[in-house]
């Protein structure tokens, strides 16, 4: 993924079809309650510590609705714009109810590594 060039300025930027697919799998993992990636590692995604997943199971519950492959208006919604050294992204989920829900998936691209690190699943 570090062939594809994002923009690093000031403005927010829809997320490239490229990524929209890693956040695809991420999200594929998150609706079958694999919050750690155990059971689909994907390329490019740097290993959820069993806390972390923890944390992301107990906002999805909290939130109170199941979560579901990602809906294409998500991409409508979802945004990443450049920090100082790295790429912040927020990708609103899809679940069962729901085909953008207020739950956003947040993730941190690091420009050294090219490793994109799971942040928070939370209502922004």
């Amino acid at each position: 993924m570090r062939s594809i060039s994002l923009a690093k300025d000031d403005a927010e930027h829809l997320v490239p079809e490229p990524w929209r697919s890693m956040f695809r799998q991420i999200a594929n993992s998150f609706a079958e309650g694999d919050f750690q990636l155990c059971d689909n590692a994907i390329e490019g995604v740097a290993p959820v510590d069993v806390t972390l997943a923890d944390f992301f199971r107990e906002s999805v519950r909290s939130y109170g609705d199941d979560l579901a492959p990602l809906n294409d208006a998500t991409w409508e919604r979802s945004f990443y714009r450049w920090m100082d050294g790295y790429w912040q992204f927020l990708v609103d989920l899809t679940t069962e109810q729901e085909p953008v829900s207020d739950l956003a998936l947040h993730a941190k691209l690091d420009e050294k590594t090219g490793q994109l690190q799971l942040a928070s699943v939370h209502v922004p």
